[in-house]
């Protein structure tokens, strides 16, 4: 099992390293578009979006200012706002060959705790995502991710 999990954590890597490559340069004007994270809903679609299809239209907005992304597996890793975005954005474009699921776990008027699952073929990513309320908008605060 342990060799799974690093078969899966070296090529998420290598994809990521991949995508990298392959970004767009400086002064992209999309990244600092606006977009409607009026509702948890929104926010969520988006993140999906973002992380899925290689959006990077208001990448920088649908993040907390605190936010963290932590990976479990046998090498648990945990990356800054910073660090997510600027790999989001050497993503644009890249959309990933997977299924998507989501699923609300809890819900308030201030959070939003959802499950989204990306089922490869080969293997299952599910990022555990926490949104919060800022003002009038909705950002993501933090994603736990896992690999099966």
């Amino acid at each position: 099992m342990k060799t799974l999990v690093k078969t899966f954590t070296a090529a998420a890597l290598i994809a990521i390293s991949t995508f990298a490559m392959a970004a767009e340069g400086p002064g992209s004007k999309s990244a600092k578009a606006n977009v409607n994270l009026s509702t948890a809903d929104l926010a969520l679609d988006h993140y999906v979006t973002v992380t899925t299809e290689g959006e990077s239209a208001g990448v920088e907005q649908l993040f907390a200012e605190d936010f963290n992304q932590k990976i479990q597996a046998s090498n648990a890793q945990s990356h800054s706002r910073e660090a997510v975005i600027k790999s989001l954005k050497k993503q644009k474009g890249e959309k990933l060959n997977c299924t998507v699921s989501t699923d609300i776990i809890e819900e308030s008027g201030d959070y939003m705790v959802a499950k989204v699952t990306l089922k490869f073929e080969n293997f299952t990513k599910t990022d555990l995502v926490t949104l919060v309320r800022e003002g009038n908008e909705w950002k993501v605060s933090k994603s736990i991710n896992s690999y099966k």
